[in-house]
């Protein structure tokens, strides 16, 4: 079942969040549909509707991420939790590869996040070259 978000929080997140997605960092204007909700701790794993449990995502790396709270590094092979848009900063676990197509993760929770939620797929690597090719990407946050 989808928990229902109501407009004004909705609207407060956008405010907080700006367009980009809090996983892959890609902008719903480039996408040209808008970010979807997140859950961090998803209510089927017992987190709430909340504001403080609340980010928003494009929609491709909401359902990679779906139920999932944690996954293994594949350097360390350690189970590890997913990177949590609202608490941790980005570049301390993520940087763009130099041509900006590829996502790499610089820590565990990172690179556990990278593969968790697919987010150097072909297709979306494919897609940011494109961008990347008319300046539209990396995002300059």
């Amino acid at each position: 079942m989808t928990a229902v978000i109501p407009t004004a929080l909705y609207e407060r997140l956008k405010s907080q969040v700006g367009p980009l997605c809090g996983y892959c960092r890609t902008s719903s204007r480039i996408i040209g549909h808008p970010l979807t909700v997140e859950h961090i701790i998803p209510v089927s794993r017992g987190g709430s509707s909340d504001e403080d449990n609340l980010w928003l995502s494009c929609r491709r790396c909401n359902e990679h991420k779906g139920a999932q709270v944690d996954a293994l590094d594949p350097e360390t092979d350690v189970r590890v939790p997913l990177f949590n848009p609202r608490q941790q900063v980005w570049h301390e676990h993520f940087a763009w590869s130099g041509e900006g197509m590829l996502i790499i993760g610089l820590t565990p929770c990172g690179r556990a996040t990278v593969v968790a939620l697919k987010l150097n797929n072909p297709d979306i690597v494919a897609a940011r070259a494109l961008w990347v090719s008319v300046d539209w990407h990396p995002p300059e946050d």
